[in-house]
């Protein structure tokens, strides 16, 4: 089984530039008015999973919360700070996780549509 997260969005440049620029990801596909829409898939080659995100003339509606998190488990403590310093040296704010184990176990951000993503530590700990 493969997974696909998909998201409609009105930012889908904020997007691309967020989850490629700063957690490294890339983007493995993109497609242009099908049936109405544009969009790209986004993640990293050889795995089970993607990120897709679209846009069309309807806008979304989103009402994201606080425990609405993508967590993404970073590989090694060099691979953690090395993704937590991106967010850092592009000055944006950790944001307080909700849940208290993320906030021991991760870092914790908002994307560009409101979204929380947590960078985890807890893989390698």
């Amino acid at each position: 089984m493969k997974l696909r997260v998909a998201r409609h969005t009105a930012h889908i440049q904020p997007l691309i530039d967020f989850y490629c620029g700063l957690l490294d990801l890339e983007i493995l596909g993109e497609f242009h008015d099908h049936d109405g829409y544009d969009g790209v898939f986004i993640g990293n080659r050889g795995q089970d999973w993607h990120l897709e995100f679209t846009v069309s003339d309807e806008a979304p509606v989103h009402q994201p919360d606080h425990d609405d998190l993508l967590v993404f488990y970073a590989e090694s403590e060099a691979e953690f700070h090395h993704l937590t310093e991106q967010f850092h040296n592009r000055n944006i704010p950790e944001v307080e996780a909700n849940n208290p184990y993320w906030r021991e176990k991760g870092k914790t951000y908002t994307d560009p549509d409101g979204f929380r993503i947590v960078i985890s530590k807890a893989h390698y700990e």
